[in-house]
């Protein structure tokens, strides 16, 4: 069955239910947004984590000992984005006004981590401060997850013991690697993929809710099956985009052709 795009949209304007299609996939595509960022940030960290021993030497010694410091400072970047951009559009996406400043200066702790060098011989006062920031940033991102994972449990009961669960998987975990292993990167590694994991599990929660709200609005009483869907998984937007610039090459053509 051909669908008629253009009076899909022509309906859903005169029911004013555009827009709500509008930001139905504004949410899909934030959602696709960080899901990616999240997966890409975790596999980058599995493989930066892995190009020496992880048993052995720290995230920081891979970096400083051997020729991959531009590789770590590129690897807090964009974990320490991937991280922030997730919390900011989480708490966008519940109506949570929650000063974000742990988080900012996690996300600044985390590149600063990179940055300094963990030389302790050549460098013992750099050293030290790395340490310091590298503490610090794992207590900054702490202390601006779970207020608002906090809120998360209120609002939705159900989820309660499963995030109580997932934070004390990340710091118990850590805690162990620490004990188990003491110099190693795996501390590190655990705590970063947790947290990232824990994030992209809420990002889905989340945005299943919301999307699940939004597209029941829009299928209300709709009585062709095809285009209900079509209105849920398009970008209508876009297409009239698309559309839009197929008439006007059409029309540029015409016009070649009369002027020749």
């Amino acid at each position: 069955m051909q669908i008629n795009y253009d009076a899909v949209i022509e309906e859903l304007q005169k029911k004013n239910l555009y827009d709500i299609q509008k930001e139905l996939t504004v949410q899909r595509k934030t959602r696709t947004f960080i899901m990616s960022m999240l997966l890409f940030s975790i596999i980058f960290t599995f493989v930066y984590g892995t190009l020496e021993n992880p048993f052995t030497y720290t995230l920081s010694n891979i970096g400083n000992f051997f020729h991959y410091r531009y590789l770590f400072i590129t690897w807090a970047i964009i974990c320490g984005i991937a991280i922030e951009t997730t919390i900011i559009i989480l708490c966008r996406l519940e109506n949570y006004d929650n000063k974000k400043l742990f988080l900012y200066l996690a996300t600044i702790f985390l590149i600063l981590t990179g940055i300094i060098p963990a030389l302790k011989e050549e460098f013992p006062v750099w050293h030290y401060l790395h340490v310091t920031t590298s503490v610090l940033l794992a207590i900054c991102y702490t202390l601006s997850v779970i207020p608002f994972a906090l809120r998360i449990s209120r609002e939705n009961p159900r989820l309660r013991r499963i995030i109580t669960g997932w934070l004390i998987t990340i710091w118990t975990g850590s805690i162990l690697m620490i004990i188990l292993y003491q110099h190693s990167a795996l501390f590190e590694m655990w705590f970063f993929v947790t947290m990232m994991l824990f994030l992209l599990y809420i990002s889905l929660i989340l945005f299943e809710e919301k999307i699940i709200k939004i597209s029941i609005k829009l299928m209300s009483n709709e009585q062709n099956l095809n285009e209900a869907v079509e209105k849920i998984f398009i970008d209508l937007e876009n297409i009239k985009k698309i559309e839009q610039r197929k008439l006007n090459r059409k029309i540029k053509h015409h016009k070649k052709i009369k002027s020749d």
